[in-house]
Parts: C-alpha cells; sequence; structure tokens
C-alpha cells in the first residue's frame, strides 16, 4: 500500500532533513514516481566517515515515524539503505559514492539539492 503522494513527499522531505541535521553532504531528493513503481523518492547522501554514516542512520531510524521495512549496510557503513517504500535513502561513505554514481542510473528524475542548514521541522505529534 503506496501512501498518497503528499505522504511521501512529507516522508521524503524529514528524512533529507534529518540527514542534514547530522551534516550529510550532497544530499539529493530524487522524484522517480514517472520513472520506477518501486518507490516515489531515492533520497541520497554522504558522509566523510563510517561513524557519520552511522549518526545518520541513526538519527534518521529514530526520526520517522515508522521503522524502515529493509535495511542493508549498517554492519560495514560504506553504503547504508533505508527502505520505507515510498522513499528509500542512500547514505554513503564519499568515496563509495564517487565510485558507485547511483545518481546516473536515475538520471531521468526530477532532482531536488538539499544544502542549507537544518530547519526546525514540525512535531507530528502536534499534527
Amino acid at each position: 500500500m503506496n501512501l498518497p503522494v503528499h505522504a511521501s513527499t512529507k516522508l521524503a522531505d524529514t528524512i533529507a532533513h534529518l540527514a542534514l541535521s547530522k551534516k550529510a553532504e550532497n544530499i539529493l531528493i530524487m522524484d522517480v514516481r514517472k520513472i520506477t513503481s518501486m518507490t516515489d523518492y531515492f533520497i541520497i547522501c554522504s558522509a566523510d566517515t563510517d561513524i557519520q554514516v552511522k549518526a545518520i542512520a541513526d538519527t534518521i531510524r529514530k526520526g520517522t515515524e515508522s521503522k524502515p521495512w529493509h535495511m542493508e549496510g549498517y554492519r560495514q557503513l560504506s553504503w547504508v539503505l533505508l527502505d520505507y517504500v515510498d522513499a528509500v535513502i542512500h547514505i554513503f561513505k564519499t568515496e563509495t559514492r564517487a565510485y558507485y554514481e547511483l545518481e546516473r542510473l536515475w538520471a531521468d528524475a526530477p532532482v531536488r539539492e538539499l544544502n542549507n542548514e537544518p530547519e526546525v521541522l514540525p512535531d507530528p505529534a502536534a499534527e
């Protein structure tokens, strides 16, 4: 069951801002709804150290309302994938991201880049 479009967009934005709050770099939000049926959004970001990759992954897992449906790479920490069904986050170590160039595979997707300071997100419990 897919979330309504506005809910998947909100989830992608929340995940991206949570990554930014832990100083993730080169954050891309890729809208793949018109390209694939596997998910609505890919969020791709990178970090220089495995400690930072772990911190980003942990912050996203704790900061979202639901647990990821699937998770990979958490032990190795060079590429962590968190699959929330309607949004999939790829957290790379910088050199691993440069090697795989995942964003090139989805180059036809509209992309938003997030590189501002983290903003305070509304508390979901207050809505």
